[in-house]
């Protein structure tokens, strides 16, 4: 296949999964609509219609999983598109698709294990949100990298950071229900019925977290300052980028700090998880678009462009 074909499919792909992507939306949409007025004390399979309700869930779940193999194929054929072949991480636009595929593949491998059917519409629905606004807003043609970013280090690197973000999300999706599941109180009824308890939602959070922030510290600390010294000939630069990175990996070892010593649980931690994920999706967004000192931010104008890429050849992307 010619580049321009794999550019071709990459695009086709993305299109093909965000509406598989939509399907799956809906299909939960039914099955917690017609839960709404079930009292959470009867089981799915006693509800009246329950294999119906089962079946519009199995079927999102399905379908969900269908959505992130396209996904997939969507990343593959950006990075074949390229010539060289590349990671698909030049850009912001490939950055977003790549951090998007990986809260729905880690959301696809926790789901049996946490029971995390309740969490479906929420994650379904902000990865359908960021490809929408990733194709609308920071869609860039494929294009080689410079010669000084075809290094082990961005793989290392980006790939740390990419999954580190994903369990970030995901935890953070969490704390947001936990939240708000506190302030409803107890419901017999509707989808904060069927959602965990508090103690249980503030104890999967710590998990994602816990999980989470090693992965963090590996990008961030370890993976990040040796390929700046590689690049720049120093560890670190007080670049925007890297100051905001660092900020986010201090609240989220806050976050953990507090959780194990001072005994914050519950409310408490998840305002201080939401501040690490504030922190966490700024140094992304927010370094792009309005830093213009950082080696790392991309062009305002031109969402994924490297800013003055020839003066700076050893600048990283994404992360």
């Amino acid at each position: 296949m010619t580049d321009q074909a794999w550019e071709s499919l990459s695009n086709q792909a993305v299109a093909v999964c965000g509406a598989v992507y939509f399907l799956a939306l809906l299909a939960h949409l039914v099955e917690w609509a017609a839960l709404r007025k079930v009292p959470v004390s009867v089981g799915v399979a006693e509800a009246p219609s329950g294999d119906r309700i089962a079946l519009f869930g199995r079927l999102g779940l399905l379908l969900t999983g269908l959505a992130a193999v396209v996904h997939l194929v969507a990343l593959v054929g950006r990075g074949m598109a390229a010539e060289p072949n590349r990671v698909p991480w030049g850009n912001m636009y490939e950055f977003a698709l790549s951090g998007a595929f990986f809260v729905t593949l880690f959301y696809l491998l926790l789901h049996r294990k946490h029971s995390l059917q309740w969490m479906a519409p929420l994650v379904v629905g902000f990865v359908l949100t960021v490809l929408m606004t990733n194709v609308i807003w920071l869609y860039e043609p494929v294009a080689p990298l410079t010669e000084a970013l075809y290094s082990p280090w961005l793989v290392i690197h980006v790939v740390s950071a990419v999954i580190a973000t994903a369990v970030f999300t995901l935890g953070g999706i969490t704390s947001i229900l936990f939240l708000v599941k506190e302030r409803a109180g107890d419901r017999s009824t509707g989808y904060l019925a069927r959602v965990p308890s508090p103690v249980s939602l503030d104890r999967l959070s710590y998990r994602l977290h816990a999980f989470g922030f090693p992965v963090w510290t590996f990008a961030v600390l370890i993976t990040g300052p040796i390929w700046a010294h590689q690049a720049w000939s120093a560890y670190w630069n007080w670049d925007p980028k890297e100051v905001w990175a660092f900020i986010t990996w201090v609240v989220y070892a806050a976050y953990l700090h507090a959780r194990s010593t001072a005994g914050w649980k519950g409310r408490n931690a998840a305002y201080i998880a939401l501040v690490g994920l504030a922190t966490l999706w700024w140094s992304f967004i927010g370094v792009n678009f309005f830093s213009t000192t950082s080696q790392h931010s991309y062009a305002a104008g031109t969402p994924g462009v490297v800013v003055d890429a020839a003066a700076r050849p050893g600048q990283s992307v994404g992360s």
